[in-house]
C-alpha cells in the first residue's frame, strides 16, 4: 500500500533553516560565540570545544546575486556569489550573529571571495592540502592547531584534550544516526522521500541543541520504520531508484529532487558534501585527538581533491547498498572541479551497469521546464 502522508516528525526538518534564527538568537543571549562556516571540511569538534555553535553560511537563494555580481565574475559559481550577496546586504541572520567565520582552500572561487568576506567580517582560512600523503596530513594537523589558537584567543577559552574529546563523542553520536536514517531508504520500497532525506541533511547545520535533535532524528527514524511495517510507503517496489551525487543540492532541491518525485521516481541516496558520505565517517575516538580529527576530515572525498578515486568507491558502494537504478550527477554552473570529474562518474556509474545523467545548473528556476523534461525522460527508461 502506498502512502503520501507526511510522518509529522519531518516538520520539524522542513524549514529548519529559517526557524534556527531565533533558536540562533537565543544561543547569543546565553553568550555562547557562533562560528560560521562553508564547508564539510571545517573541523566542527574544534568549533564546540571552544563552547562555541557551528552555522553553515552556504546560501540556497538567487535572492542576492544580482548585488553579488556587482563585485564577483557573472560566471561564477551560484552558491558562492548567494553567499557573498547575503553576507554583503546583511539579508542573512546567521551572517549577522557569527563572531567568526572560517573557510578553506577548496575551489579557488571560495578562497578569493573570502578575501572580499574578510573585509566584511573576521575570516580565517584554512590551508587545506588537495592531496593525501604524509606530508599533507601533516600540514593539516597544523592547520588545525593553528585555528585551535584563533578560537582560543578570539573567544578567551582554553580547548582542553577532555572538550575535544567530548566534542568528537558529540559528532559521532549525530553521525551514527543520521547514517541510520539514510540507511532507511536501502529498503524496498523506500520508507522515505528524497526531499526528507534533504531536509533532515540540510537542517543538523541549524539544529543547536544536539541532544534535542539527536531525539527528533531518533523519532523520525522509529515513525518511518513503523509507516514501514504497516505498509504505509510513498512508493511501489517497482518506483525506479536514483542516487544523486555531484555539488551541494540546497539550491536546487525543487528542480532535481522534488521534480523527480513528482515524475514517478524515488531518490533513496544523496552523496553529496553534506550527504551520506559526510555523516558515514567517524573520527577514531582511541586516537590523538588533533590527529584523529585531521585524518577523518582530510579523507573526504571531494572532487577539489586529487586523486578522489575515494569519491567513485563509494558511488559503487552506494549502488549495491541503495539498489540503485540510474545515477544523476549534479554540478552548479562554473564548478570545475565536479564538472571535469563528471567523466570519471560516468564511466564507474556505466561500469556498474546503470544509467547516468549529468545536469549542469543555477538557483534561477529558468531551467526547471528543461531539466524536468531530461528527467521524465531519464526516469522514464529506467
Amino acid at each position: 500500500m502506498s502512502n503520501n502522508a507526511l510522518p509529522e516528525i519531518f516538520e520539524t526538518f522542513a524549514d529548519a533553516r529559517k526557524k534556527g534564527f531565533l533558536a540562533m538568537k537565543a544561543e547569543k543571549d546565553k553568550g555562547r560565540n557562533v562560528v560560521g562556516t562553508f564547508c564539510t571540511y571545517t573541523p566542527k569538534e574544534l568549533i564546540y570545544a571552544a563552547n562555541a555553535v557551528s552555522v553553515s553560511l552556504c546560501s540556497t537563494s538567487d535572492e542576492t546575486i544580482p548585488e553579488a555580481e556587482k563585485y564577483l565574475p557573472k560566471n561564477l559559481c551560484p552558491l558562492i556569489k548567494s553567499s557573498y550577496g547575503f553576507a554583503i546586504t546583511d539579508k542573512c541572520p546567521y551572517m549577522y550573529f557569527s563572531d567568526l567565520i572560517v573557510g578553506e582552500t577548496t575551489c579557488d572561487g571560495k578562497k578569493k571571495m573570502y578575501e572580499l568576506l574578510g573585509e566584511v567580517k573576521d575570516t580565517h582560512v584554512m590551508q587545506l592540502p588537495h592531496t593525501k600523503n604524509y606530508y599533507s596530513f601533516e600540514l593539516w594537523k597544523n592547520e588545525l592547531n593553528i585555528l585551535i589558537k584563533k578560537l582560543e584567543e578570539k573567544f578567551n577559552v582554553k580547548i582542553t584534550e577532555e572538550k575535544l574529546r567530548d566534542a568528537i563523542k558529540l559528532f559521532n553520536e549525530e553521525r551514527t544516526l543520521m547514517k541510520e536514517f539514510f540507511s532507511l531508504a536501502k529498503l524496498v520500497p523506500s520508507p522515505v522521500k528524497g526531499t526528507e532525506l534533504h531536509d533532515v541533511m540540510s537542517s543538523s547545520s541549524f539544529k543547536f541543541d544536539k541532544k534535542e535533535f539527536f531525539e527528533e532524528i531518533k523519532k523520525a527514524i522509529a515513525d518511518t520504520k513503523a509507516k514501514y511495517e504497516r505498509g504505509e510507503t510513498p512508493f511501489t517496489e517497482d518506483t525506479p531508484r536514483i542516487l544523486i551525487t555531484g555539488c551541494p543540492t540546497g539550491g536546487v532541491v525543487n528542480k532535481v529532487i522534488k521534480q523527480i518525485e513528482e515524475i514517478g521516481g524515488s531518490v533513496v541516496c544523496i552523496e553529496n558534501c553534506s550527504g551520506t558520505k559526510n555523516h558515514e565517517m567517524l573520527v577514531d575516538e582511541n586516537k590523538d585527538p588533533i590527529e584523529a580529527i585531521a585524518e577523518r576530515y582530510l579523507n573526504i572525498p571531494c572532487s577539489i581533491m586529487v586523486n578522489n578515486d575515494g569519491r567513485m568507491e563509494r558511488i559503487k558502494r552506494y549502488i549495491d547498498e541503495y539498489k540503485v537504478d540510474g545515477v544523476i550527477d549534479v554540478t552548479l554552473t562554473a564548478c570545475h572541479t565536479y564538472a571535469i570529474e563528471t567523466e570519471k562518474v560516468r564511466r564507474t556509474v556505466e561500469g556498474c551497469g546503470k544509467s547516468y545523467l549529468a545536469i549542469e545548473t543555477n538557483y534561477s528556476n529558468s531551467d526547471a521546464p528543461q531539466i524536468r523534461t531530461r528527467l521524465e525522460a531519464f526516469v522514464e527508461m529506467l
